[in-house]
C-alpha cells in the first residue's frame, strides 16, 4: 500500500499531493505511467481506446442514433440546419454499442490504478456534432464525498476538424479548488430547472483571465479518447463550418465507496445534500451512496435524492401542502354572523 493510501484514502492516487510516491506502487505499465503523469500535472491524457470492435461499433452507433434524430448526416445542408448543440443522454440503457464502450473492462481497469478505487460507468452522453458548451468544470454538475472520485472519458468517433467545435480544455485548472454555492454565497435550494452552471461562468472566465491560461483545442483522429479530472475545466469550441459533424461519446465514471451528489442545487455545510440515485452501467445495479464506511442515509438528515422529472422540489411540495391545509381549515370555519 503506497503512502497516499495508507494516509489520504480520501484523496484520488492520481490527484494526491503525495503523488510522486504513490507512482512507483500502483502497478502501472509504462504507457499506463504516462497516462497517469499527465493527468495529474495537466487533468488529462490521451491515449488510443482499447476495442478491437471500434469502429463497426461506431458506425452501429451513428446509424441508429440519425434515426434517433432523424437527421441525414451525410447531407452537410441537412447538418447545417441543426440549431444548437445535439445529445442523446444514457443510450447505454439501450444501445448495446454505446454500452461496451461505456464498460470497457481495460478503460475501467486503467482508471481503478489510477484513482485507487474501483471505477463504474454511471452516464453516457453521446454527440453528432459539437456542443459549443461554455467551459466547466464537471464538479458542479455531479461531484463526490470525497471530492473528485469522478472523472471523464471522451472518445472521437471521427477524426474531428478545427472547424467542427473541438472538445478544449483549460491545462492545469483541475488543480484549482472546487468552487460550491458557499464561494459564490448562494443558497441554492433545488431547482433542476434552472442551469447549473450559469452562476459559475464569470467566475471561471475571471479564473482563468487572471491565471493567464489559455485553452487547448482536441483535434482528435478517429479512436483517440481523453480522460479529464473531474475539475478539470473544458467545454465545446465554436463550429466554424456548421456542416461538419463531430461525432463522440462521453462516459462519465464514479468510484466505489463515496456519496454522489449534485453540488449546483446543494448547501452541504448545513446538510442540503443533493443525492443522485446512481445505476451501475456494466452490472445494471444501483450503487450506494456511502459516508467513509456506512450507507449516507444512515448518517445524514437532510439527505434529498434526485427528484424524478418534472417533480417539484422538497421545499415546493410543503408549501403548497401548506397552502392546501390552509384552505380547508378556512373553509371549515363557520361564516361569520352579520348582526
Amino acid at each position: 500500500m503506497s503512502a497516499s493510501s495508507r494516509l489520504l484514502p480520501g484523496v484520488p492516487l492520481v490527484e494526491s499531493p503525495l503523488f510522486s510516491s504513490a507512482l512507483d506502487e500502483m502497478n502501472l505499465t509504462e504507457s499506463e505511467r504516462d497516462i497517469a503523469v499527465q493527468l495529474n500535472a495537466r487533468g488529462y491524457a490521451v491515449f488510443d481506446f482499447p476495442d478491437d470492435e471500434l469502429d463497426a461499433r461506431i458506425e452501429r452507433i451513428k446509424a441508429a442514433l440519425s434515426a434517433h434524430f432523424q437527421i441525414d448526416f451525410a447531407d452537410p445542408r441537412a447538418v447545417r440546419e441543426i440549431k444548437g448543440g445535439l445529445r442523446i443522454q444514457d443510450a447505454w440503457k439501450q444501445n448495446e454499442d454505446v454500452r461496451a464502450i461505456a464498460c470497457n473492462s481495460r478503460v475501467i481497469a486503467l482508471l481503478s490504478k489510477l484513482y485507487g478505487r474501483r471505477a463504474f460507468p454511471f452516464q453516457t452522453l453521446n454527440f453528432p456534432v459539437g456542443t459549443q458548451q461554455h467551459m466547466h468544470s464537471d464538479s458542479v454538475h455531479f461531484s463526490s464525498i470525497p471530492e473528485r472520485f469522478m472523472c471523464g472519458v471522451w472518445l472521437a468517433m471521427e477524426d474531428v476538424s478545427p472547424d467542427a467545435g473541438p472538445l478544449v480544455y483549460y491545462p492545469g485548472s483541475h488543480k484549482w479548488p472546487i468552487l460550491t454555492n458557499d464561494a459564490l454565497n448562494l443558497r441554492r435550494l433545488p431547482e433542476p430547472s434552472q442551469s447549473a452552471q450559469k452562476p459559475y461562468e464569470p467566475v471561471w472566465r475571471a479564473m482563468t483571465e487572471e491565471a493567464g491560461l489559455a485553452p487547448e483545442r482536441f483535434c482528435a483522429r478517429k479512436g483517440q479518447a481523453l480522460i479529464w479530472a473531474a475539475n478539470l475545466l473544458h467545454g465545446g469550441d465554436r463550429r466554424n463550418d456548421l456542416a461538419l459533424t463531430r461525432w463522440s461519446q462521453v462516459t462519465h465514471y464514479y468510484f466505489h465507496g463515496c456519496a454522489y451528489y449534485t453540488p449546483a442545487y446543494s448547501n452541504p455545510a448545513i446538510g442540503r445534500l443533493w443525492l443522485r440515485e446512481i445505476e451501475d452501467a456494466a452490472t445494471g445495479a444501483r450503487v450506494e451512496n456511502v459516508y467513509i464506511d456506512a450507507p449516507i442515509r444512515s448518517q445524514l438528515r437532510h439527505a434529498e435524492p434526485t427528484p424524478s422529472p418534472g417533480a417539484r422540489p422538497l421545499w415546493r411540495r410543503l408549501l403548497a401542502m401548506g397552502g392546501r391545509l390552509a384552505r380547508k381549515a378556512r373553509a371549515a370555519q363557520p361564516p361569520p354572523r352579520r348582526n
